[in-house]
């Protein structure tokens, strides 16, 4: 059993864990990262849509059960760089709006504690460090800025753009989605020889075999420990518990199973970013004399308030084949907060990537459909598809929420009002119909994950909430626990509410605040980095290096 003490243990190696690691790196503080997962395999397979989503190969094989205690495989990855080695790469700020209180008909999105305002340097740095390509403006509900995007927007291909101008050409304001993404494209939007990322169909969902997605692999953990020799990353490393001093004031240990051999590391500072579901699981199993209920949940809210948007991808139907290669660059946010018909928040329409017939192949096809293209096989039904990801808001109850029956892992969903959602998916269809586009839209399950009800698993939010009253929150507005001295958590597990817009770039941005807040605390300043060795440079024609610290 080891008994190695560093400064600072950061268990799990996503977007929060990740941007962590990457800012405290240049204080030359003793890191160590711990990763329950291997690295994710680069192969072919990588780009293999039968393999990533029908097969559900790079998703945990774990058994979960529902409140009514059905059983299902969670939408989760566990791979060096998290669940952003699949995720869509769309990063979004909230809205202003979003960080106080919102009225729905059927309840409340709670106010933050803080305000936007504190945000807002933060999301600037996130937007520079993941690379995001954008264009300020567009967007009608975006919020305030300091400055443009880092980089410009990913350009549409024809039909989309065709579709943007007929969204304008309604009174909407469709926008360039914030990606982020390592592409270098030409005035004539091609990728340059240089670029990393080559625009193909395989970017949204599935592993960049390329590496040319922003995600916390390539961006944060890979360049870290290439530069930085104070920090050092354990995979396969699964953080079982924690351990706190005898008082139950301060934890002193994380006990750790890699390959089946229990290991202990000990730490000044504890940060827990495993996901706001797995960081809740850790704190359930780390009960102990002085935390009976589970590590920081004197309030009972560990696991509680779970989100995970309401939302659903929508397959619409083309008359023409769909020839568009890199379909996700356009947004729409104009009924995001309501419209005269619905004067209640509603929700984001997006675009995602495009469908394969494999996919369409893993789901059941309406016979409608058969009357609208009839006798088309799965692959071309998917060219004559034009998809889009849709997204409102859930609001967050006690009642939803991760715990646990002995070893069984029980996910409780009750779900909050559809309404919004279906007054969203209207929406969407007046604004085909209006383009000239065939109004059918087919729902699809595989694309969130096989098994799941809505939502599943997909921008999990919720769980350790923080704010300034530790007998409703587990952590405070820094993200320690209320509880407990030196343990911080920077996952989406913090959210008190969770808007309508993709969450990582706040996952992102939260860390970097909370990182700051960590150096005044440990008293650090940068000391110079060691220099990477030839190759570990992820650097891409008219970008910045990724090795450059935030």
């Amino acid at each position: 059993m080891s008994d190695d003490h560093y400064d600072v243990i950061i268990i799990g190696s996503g977007p929060g864990g990740g941007s962590m690691a990457h800012s405290l790196a240049p204080t030359g503080k003793r890191i160590l990262i711990l990763e329950r997962g291997p690295y994710l395999p680069r192969e072919q397979a990588n780009w293999n849509s039968k393999t990533v989503f029908v097969d559900g190969k790079y998703q945990v094989d774990e058994t979960w059960y529902g409140k009514d205690g059905s059983s299902f495989k969670p939408g989760l990855h566990r791979y060096v760089g998290g669940n952003s080695k699949v995720y869509g790469a769309a990063l979004f700020r909230l809205r202003e709006r979003d960080f106080g209180e919102l009225k729905h008909p059927n309840g409340i999105s709670p106010a933050w504690p803080i305000g936007y305002g504190e945000f807002e340097p933060y999301y600037t740095a996130a937007e520079k460090l993941f690379h995001v390509h954008g264009k300020a403006g567009e967007d009608s509900t975006e919020p305030p800025r300091s400055g443009d995007f880092p980089y410009p927007p990913v350009s549409h291909e024809p039909l989309i753009e065709k579709l943007s101008r007929s969204w304008t050409e309604q009174g909407l304001h469709p926008f360039h989605m914030p990606m982020g993404i390592l592409l270098d494209e030409g005035k004539d939007g091609k990728p340059k020889p240089t670029s990393i990322c080559m625009r193909c169909d395989a970017f949204d969902g599935f592993p960049c075999l390329l590496n040319g997605k922003a995600d916390a692999q390539v961006i944060c953990i890979d360049p870290t420990i290439a530069r930085f020799k104070n920090v050092t990353l354990l995979t396969e490393a699964y953080a079982k518990r924690l351990e706190t001093s005898p008082d139950g004031k301060t934890v002193k240990y994380v006990h750790v199973d890699r390959n089946g051999v229990m290991e202990r590391y000990s730490a000044d500072v504890f940060v827990v970013a495993c996901g706001a579901l797995s960081s809740a699981q850790l704190m359930l199993r780390s009960y102990g004399p002085n935390h009976d209920n589970g590590l920081a949940n004197g309030s009972d809210q560990v696991g509680r308030n779970y989100m995970r948007h309401n939302q659903s991808v929508l397959m619409a139907f083309l008359k023409e084949k769909n020839t568009t290669v890199f379909q996700k660059t356009l947004g729409c946010s104009d009924y995001y907060f309501g419209d005269e018909e619905y004067p209640y928040p509603i929700g984001l329409i997006q675009m995602c990537a495009t469908t394969h017939g494999d996919q369409v192949r893993g789901e059941e096809v309406p016979h409608w459909l058969n009357d609208f293209i009839p006798q088309l096989p799965f692959n071309k039904i998917a060219d004559h598809a034009l998809d889009f990801w849709l997204s409102s808001e859930d609001l967050p109850i006690p009642e939803n929420r991760i715990r646990y029956e002995g070893e069984k892992v029980f996910l409780d969903l009750h779900e909050t009002s559809m309404e919004a959602h279906k007054q969203l998916t209207k929406r969407l269809e007046r604004m085909m119909k209006a383009a000239g586009c065939a109004p059918f839209l087919l729902e699809r399950d595989l694309y969130l994950g096989k098994d799941i009800p809505v939502g599943g698993t997909a921008h999990q939010a919720g769980t350790m909430k923080f704010g300034t009253d530790p007998k409703s929150s587990v952590l405070d507005v820094n993200c320690k626990a209320h509880e407990l001295d030196n343990l911080y958590s920077t996952d989406a597990g913090f959210f008190p509410s969770i808007g309508a817009v993709n969450p990582t770039l706040t996952i992102i941005a939260n860390a970097l605040r909370v990182a700051d807040n960590l150096r005044e605390r440990l008293g650090a300043r940068d000391v110079p980095a060691a220099q990477p060795a030839v190759g570990n440079s992820y650097v891409l024609a008219g970008h910045s290096p990724i090795l450059e610290p935030a």
